[in-house]
């Protein structure tokens, strides 16, 4: 791949006179990432160096508009830069508190003296967050639509792509998508674009034996549509607005916005490691609160009886077993999931919800979110599309108490389903529920943004394990690459930590079923790697007596909530171990895709001195748990493929 200036598809339109171009730059607190930004041949650019090697070349910015055309003819005309300090507390990412430190500069671009935006760089010591500001050509211009975005990556020569391909729209089960539900492609090489139809966010990038560059966006909301990145034939990439045909047609693929007005923020992680990756909060650090909670919003565990006994399980008698079941697990919740509404019925629910809450347990339900858009027969539909329908129905699901809803098959980004989202969370605000969307986007700030927001899928999640054989022969492949991509830069809701051996209702192998290739200690690993604060774990009530009791103990416990992340070693398809914090407590965690066994030898200073619980495998994948004393001496486990291992302090 040739090493790029910009895009080829503007390359031609610079002229010969480059000596006239003006430069800009802004740099991190530690002085390490270095933004520079020009106007070389009239072309708004950007390019970042980390410790003085180039990660990303020199690459367009600028939008194309109906009030102008800011992607070329454009001067660097003014420079502004300022501090950003931020302190937050966050209970529902990866880390509870959160000190954002970074610098500023606003970069303002004109053209002809009178059509102007600028580009505004907030740079830390690990991420890169950038937006654009549009203003009016006239004081009689409210209003903006952005036709597309110049704003394009350009990565040197040698780098190599993670990346999670977009689904073709109104495809898929029910014309449902895209519903970034596919599966990531591994070290594969620049110059292709998915399955044509472009990449999902987050998009990891591995420049060399020199580091690493994740890219995404953040703060997305009705005030625009969600984004994707569009891979061009000369090896850089663009991003991309929604496409047409999704949503069933309706509305519109070119956002809207107010003038002067601003866009999402994209943004870019950066590091020689793979740590500032795995531990950053920058998709949480550049946005702001959009309402205040209703309610104090708590965070829980829960059974799920759909992913291992799938539809058949919809009844008032399965349904109460699980209500059992969760109460003997100490969890908080049982997630009951589609067609409640024909299958046990509205009289029948609100028993169960009663039955639930005396045994300490509340109920969540599934909903279909179209009207209009697709072709899901799944019920309750009809009803989270329309605010009349569905604040008569969140106002009967607090009058009963239920504690939240999973919203399913929306398949578009456009700025008109963002509007959707929104709505359904401001109303269930309204109400104290929670909410978790499936067959959706992915979240881009919005355990920031909005406080009863808890969890989202967008990923080829669980349920697949349950379809398809393939999917549980690669699910330790997959698995090593969630906590490097997908669940860096939002909470995500796999569904998954299944004990069963079987994916059937009796764990027989004797009946029809895929099988599970992962150990138990692998699937009490993936509990602490995946990170939700609402979790539906994929254990069921007969694991109680055939599964081993050390693991539905653990299982028992497991906190959702964290308050610290520490990447300690991995690479992406291959094995990862990390550790994560719950007050004193710590788990360090690890599983391994690669056909050998993986040795770690761990640094004694990640851990506290003491007791702790060691759950590891056996090369056959026979787990077993015991306690072990901290002595501050190197630890040495050994994961087998398939396996994993965990270290829970006591």
């Amino acid at each position: 791949m040739k090493r790029l200036l910009i895009t080829a598809a503007i390359l031609s339109l610079l002229p010969a006179l480059e000596s006239s171009a003006r430069e800009g730059s802004v740099i991190s607190p530690d002085g390490k990432v270095k933004v520079l930004v020009s106007d070389r041949g009239g072309i708004p650019a950007y390019s970042v160096e980390y410790d003085g090697i180039p990660f990303l070349c020199d690459s367009p910015l600028g939008l194309l508009t109906d009030i102008g055309d800011f992607t070329c003819g454009m001067e660097l005309s003014e420079e502004k830069h300022s501090s950003v300090k931020d302190d937050y507390s966050l209970p529902n990412i990866k880390k509870s508190e959160v000190h954002y430190r970074a610098n500023s500069g606003t970069f303002t671009f004109t053209k002809d003296g009178l059509s102007r935006f600028e580009v505004i760089f907030q740079v830390s010591d690990s991420d890169i967050a950038f937006r654009y500001k549009v203003y009016a050509p006239n004081q009689d211009t409210k209003v903006c639509r952005v036709y597309s975005e110049s704003t394009g990556y350009a990565f040197p020569e040698g780098t190599t792509t993670f990346l999670c391909p977009q689904m073709p729209p109104m495809s898929g089960f029910a014309r449902t998508t895209p519903s970034y539900e596919t599966a990531y492609t591994a070290d594969d090489t620049p110059g292709k674009n998915g399955d044509g139809y472009g990449y999902t966010f987050p998009c990891l990038f591995r420049i060399g034996e020199k580091g690493w560059v994740l890219v995404s966006e953040t703060g997305v909301s009705p005030a625009y549509c969600a984004s994707r990145l569009i891979g061009n034939p000369d090896g850089s990439y663009t991003v991309g607005y929604p496409m047409e045909e999704e949503y069933n047609g309706n509305g519109t693929s070119a956002p809207g916005i107010p003038v002067p007005g601003y866009t999402p923020w994209r943004t870019l992680t950066l590091g020689d490691n793979l740590a500032p990756i795995v531990e950053t909060t920058i998709p949480f650090d550049v946005v702001e609160r959009q309402y205040e909670p209703k309610v104090d919003y708590t965070y829980s565990k829960g059974s799920w009886s759909w992913i291992i006994r799938m539809d058949d399980s919809i009844t008032f008698e399965d349904q109460k077993e699980y209500v059992d079941f969760s109460a003997a697990m100490g969890w908080q919740t049982v997630l009951v999931d589609n067609w409640w509404d024909t299958r046990i019925g509205r009289e029948k629910i609100a028993e169960l919800s009663a039955y639930a809450r005396s045994k300490g347990v509340q109920l969540c339900l599934w909903y279909n979110s179209n009207g209009y858009w697709n072709d899901a027969p799944q019920g309750p539909r009809d009803i989270m599309n329309r605010p009349n329908t569905r604040r008569k129905e969140m106002e009967w699901l607090r009058s009963i108490g239920v504690k939240g809803i999973k919203v399913d098959f929306f398949g578009s980004d456009k700025q008109v389903t963002m509007q959707l989202y929104e709505d359904i969370l401001a109303d269930a605000n309204d109400f104290g529920l929670l909410v978790v969307f499936h067959g959706c986007t992915l979240p881009r700030g919005w355990e920031r943004m909005y406080p009863n927001f808890a969890s989202a899928e967008a990923v080829l999640a669980s349920e697949n394990l349950h379809f398809t054989q393939e999917r549980c022969d690669t699910e330790a492949f997959h698995a090593c690459l969630h906590p490097f991509i997908r669940n860096t830069v939002a909470v995500m809701d796999f569904g998954g930590s299944a004990l069963n051996k079987v994916y059937n209702a009796d764990n027989d192998p004797s009946k029809p079923g895929t099988v599970r290739r992962t150990s138990d200690v692998f699937a009490l690993s993936t509990a602490v790697l995946f990170q939700s604060p609402v979790q539906h774990f994929a254990l069921a009530p007969n694991n109680l007596h055939d599964a081993p009791s050390w693991a539905v103990d653990f299982m028992k416990n497991v906190p959702t909530t964290w308050d610290e992340v520490k990447f300690i070693d991995g690479y992406p398809g291959k094995f990862i171990v990390m550790g994560r914090r719950s007050g004193e407590k710590w788990f360090i965690t690890g599983i391994n895709a690669e056909s050998g066994t993986k040795e770690i030898t761990l640094d004694p200073s990640l851990l506290p001195r003491g007791r702790a619980n060691l759950y590891s495998d056996s090369p056959s994948l026979e787990g077993k748990k015991e306690t072990i004393r901290l002595t501050g001496s190197p630890i040495k486990v050994s994961i087998p493929c398939n396996g994993g291992f965990v270290i829970e302090t006591l």
